[in-house]
Formats: C-alpha cells, structure tokens, sequence
C-alpha cells in the first residue's frame, strides 16, 4: 500500500507465479476427475470426497494459523447459505455428470454456454444490460458451441450435452447468487469457501445413497475383487483414493489461488491464460485419454475461445472508458463475475 493509500501493482513475477498455478491446477483437476471418472460408477460419492478432503484442509489450516482469517461456523450463517449451497452442489454434480459423458477434449465444448448463460442471467436478475459488443462476443461463443454439438460429425454423448448445458446455466444462476451471499458472510471470499464446501459436503451425502451409489460404494470400498482390473492397470480404488486425494487438495489450493487472482491478474492476462488452458486440455486429453480432435472439434474449441478472449476484451475497454480520467492508466483488477474461472472456483468478489 502507497502513502497516498493506493494499492501498488503486483510484480510480474507474482502475477506470473499465479497464473502458472492456477492454470496448471485448473488442467490437473479436469484430467485427474476424467481419470477417475473412467473408472468408477459412483460420480457424486467421488464429488463428496473431494469436498469433504478441501473442508478438512481448511479445518487443518486454520488449527495452524495459515490462513489469514480465522474460521468459524454459525448456523444462523448456514441457513442463509441455503441456495448458494445447493446450486454449488447441484452445479459441481451435473459438471462431473458433463466430464464422465463426453471426452476431456470435449469438456469444454460441452460447457461452452457458460458465458452467454452469464450474460443473460446478470441481465435479468441485476439489471446488467450488455452492450452490442459482449451480445456479439455471445454469439460467436454460441456459435462454437453449435458447431462442436451438431456439425462435426463426431459422436457425442446426448447425456454428456444435456449435463452440460445445465451445469452452464447453473453456474450462471450461481454467480449471480454467490454475489448475494458474500453480504452474509461481510464479503470474506475466505468464509464463503469454507462453508460452501464443508455445506455441500454434508448436503451431497444423504443425495448420493437417494441416488442409488450406495451398492456401487460398497462393491468400491468392501469387494474390490469383484471389479475387473486390466494387467498393468491400478485398481478403482486405488485410483478413487489416489484421484480423490489429488482432486481435493487441487481444489483446496484453487480456492486460495482464485484469491490471488482477483488481486493480481488483469482482465487481458485472463484471456491469453484461458486460450492456453483450452489449448493445452485438449492437447492433455489427446495424450492421455487418446481423444480424437476432428477438425470440426478443433474449430468449435477455437470458435469457443475467441468469442471468450472477445468478452474479455470488450468488457476491458467498458471498464476504462467508464473509469475516471485519473484511474484510466492504472493496473485494473479482474471482476470475478466476468470469469468463468472464478465462477468455478466457487469464490466471487
């Protein structure tokens, strides 16, 4: 903090430590549920655990003083989390219902209605009403998804696009309620964390024996025998403990990083970090998943990808212009409704 009492820049250093991590944790939380989901017929109990390890790392953290907050639990605050809690649960199920029907490479086709889905939503429920701009920076990621779906020609799985589609307007519907829900909370993106995931942790529990995993969990954990398992190959549970492991911890640390991001990444570094992530999915998914990347498939991925990196743009040179004189030329802080990354992350500004 400058005399004046404004807030000095970010090195480039630590804007790129950020970045690099959060890109790189990003990538290894959607191929490590990918692995995991391949094998095993029990998607929420998986969603559980990974919820239930990133609430206990939280309670682990603060016993070590960690965390820059102290944590706590009212239930007054918890009934008020209510309806952020269950579109989180409701969001994170159909995204691995989404990630177990299509291919990793397809992921983000499948999900590419997330930012027009935003759009809308923040129009109708906060009156944001977008400019000529961002509605045709929709289209073009409209259009993307179209082509992935209905015209390149590669089977796709209708289960796979119809979770897709949900957990997009979900997710949606989320942000809009997760900005709500930080006045519960005195705008601590920390607390929200920490109730939205040990919350959703105790809502999905009783959900996933109504939706019938109970017998799949018991032949996981108690009768691995009967699982068929290729020579050479790990065992499914051994890959569930090991993916459940890894994906909760990933998913703890994304919800630090994510608050890292907001401090220090402009909108423009968001934009050229997503087109890699999208890029290097992909890539990831061909090479370890031997996914098919069509030509149909890669240009919806592009498509995709330019109609975000356009959003981005266009709300950038929104924000500057409306920005007094004396701000225009000064380090701008990424809005965490305008992402999609932070959107997952689960944590708003």
């Amino acid at each position: 903090m400058s005399k004046d009492g404004a807030e000095k820049p970010a090195s480039k250093a630590l804007v790129t430590g950020v970045v690099l991590f959060y890109l790189v944790a990003a990538l290894a939380m959607v191929m490590a549920n990918k692995w995991v989901l391949n094998t095993t017929d029990t998607p929420l109990f998986f969603l559980w655990t990974q919820l239930a390890i990133a609430a206990l790392l939280f309670i682990l953290c603060d016993l070590a003083r960690v965390l820059p907050d102290r944590l706590s639990f009212d239930w007054a605050t918890a009934k008020d989390m209510a309806a952020v809690v269950g579109l989180n649960v409701i969001g994170l199920s159909f995204s691995n219902y989404t990630l177990k029907y299509v291919d990793a490479s397809f992921y983000q086709v499948a999900r590419g209605l997330v930012l027009p889905f935003t759009v809308a939503v923040s129009f109708v429920f906060l009156a944001a009403r977008p400019s000529l701009k961002v509605l045709s920076a929709c289209g073009v990621v409209t259009l993307g998804f179209f082509v992935g779906v209905f015209l390149d020609g590669t089977p796709v799985s209708p289960l796979g696009i119809f979770f897709g589609v949900a957990s997009s307007g979900i997710t949606a519907v989320h942000s809009v309620v997760i900005k709500k829900s930080l006045k519960v909370v005195n705008g601590s993106a920390l607390a929200l964390s920490w109730y939205m995931n040990v919350l959703s942790a105790a809502v999905l529990f009783p959900i996933l024996l109504l939706a019938g995993e109970g017998p799949g969990i018991s032949k996981l954990l108690f009768n691995v025998g009967e699982l068929t398992v290729p020579e050479g190959s790990m065992s499914p549970l051994r890959t569930f403990i090991w993916g459940s492991l890894i994906t909760g911890l990933l998913g703890f640390l994304m919800n630090i990083a994510s608050l890292l991001s907001i401090k220090v990444t402009s909108p423009i570094t968001h934009m050229v970090s997503s087109a890699v992530r999208g890029v290097a999915a992909s890539l990831l998914g061909m090479w370890l998943f031997h996914d098919i990347i069509t030509t149909g498939r890669a240009s919806s991925i592009a498509t995709i990808l330019a109609g975000s990196a356009l959003y981005t743009w266009f709300k950038h040179q929104e924000s500057q212009n409306s920005a007094p004189p004396a701000s225009k030329g000064s380090y701008e802080r990424v809005k965490m409704e305008d992402i999609e990354s932070a959107a997952e992350a689960k944590v708003k500004q």
